[in-house]
């Protein structure tokens, strides 16, 4: 059956290792240039730098974590940036109202979960694309944070909620810790899991997969309610971080995040990737983010910056299909 060879991801080993061998490329990149870095800024090895980006990319792999996922059933989710946005803001009302970090938890997962499963009714059920109905709800969730929020900002969370963002463990950040564990987690889940190969199966043909039996309606509709739940957890990273909240700050938040997938390896096109790609991704656009800043390139440049790196991507991706379709 056609593509039936990306139906499901690599079997031979452990996930870890080839999910490594299929990265090894991107790997190579992200040590050259922090090699790069470490040549051209003094600063760039120092401790509170690589904390600083250890911190970014976490941030950016939780978010990009669920997004993998449904890029890979060959979907694509732009709300998450608003998702973000109103997820953090609730959760600070929550807080402020309720006077407990568990409220604000709540919130947050119960926003991103709620906005992940309406993503996937409508993706699944009413056969919305993917784009169009993302971004729909990009201009929805939009007005709901600007209308709750009222164009004021809350602040000033407990500091055992802000561990979350700022705390560390063993000298380690807790976000870093999350971000492993969750890279651990989701890539068993990819790859050793009977619902991993089916949502690989669905990406690769997802006509092919439902006549194999794949209930591809109710895995999609797991797979964006998986990704809100991913969006609600990184907003309350975010929130943690920044300790205040407002309608728009999440507005930044969209493209890289997609960014960091399509850099990983993950094919806009379905039925290839990976999360360990994803977070190889992540830390090469927040290494190239990070020199710009060290080496004082103007602050304008960086979404063109990141806009060029993402349209090089699909550009190798359309190069790398095109090469495995003549070889067959």
């Amino acid at each position: 059956m056609s593509g039936s060879s990306a139906a499901a991801p690599r079997r031979s080993g452990q996930p870890f290792a080839a999910a490594l061998h299929e990265a090894g490329g991107r790997l190579l990149a992200v040590l050259l240039l922090g090699a790069a870095l470490a040549l051209t800024s003094d600063t760039f090895l120092t401790a509170a730098n690589i904390v600083n980006v250890l911190r970014q990319t976490s941030l950016l792999f939780i978010l990009a974590s669920g997004l993998t996922a449904v890029v890979i059933t060959a979907g694509l989710d732009l709300s998450v940036g608003a998702n973000i946005a109103l997820s953090a803001c609730l959760a600070g009302l929550a807080m402020k109202v309720g006077g407990s970090p568990l409220a604000g938890v709540a919130a947050a997962l119960g926003t991103g979960a709620l906005v992940g499963l309406l993503n996937g009714l409508m993706v699944s059920l009413l056969r919305i694309p993917s784009f169009i109905a993302t971004y729909g709800m990009l201009w929805v969730l939009q007005g709901i944070a600007y209308a709750v929020m009222g164009g004021e900002a809350v602040y000033g969370f407990p500091r055992a909620f802000r561990m979350l963002g700022i705390g560390r463990i063993v000298g380690v950040p807790v976000p870093v810790l999350a971000m492993l564990a969750l890279l651990a987690l989701g890539t068993l889940l990819l790859r050793r899991t009977v619902w991993g190969h089916q949502v690989y199966a669905i990406g690769a043909n997802a006509e092919a997969a439902r006549l194999s039996g794949v209930p591809v309606r109710r895995r999609l509709i797991i797979v964006y309610l998986a990704s809100g739940v991913a969006v609600g957890f990184a907003s309350l990273v975010f929130l943690a971080r920044l300790n205040s909240a407002e309608a728009d700050i999440g507005d930044t938040l969209t493209l890289p995040a997609i960014a960091a997938v399509l850099i990983g390896g993950t094919s806009l096109f379905g039925g290839v990737g990976s999360l360990f790609g994803s977070f190889i991704g992540a830390l090469l656009l927040t290494l190239v983010l990070n020199g710009m800043n060290l080496l004082d390139v103007n602050a304008n440049w960086q979404p063109l910056v990141t806009g060029t790196i993402v349209l090089l991507a699909v550009w190798l991706d359309l190069r790398t299909r095109r090469a495995r379709a003549l070889r067959r």
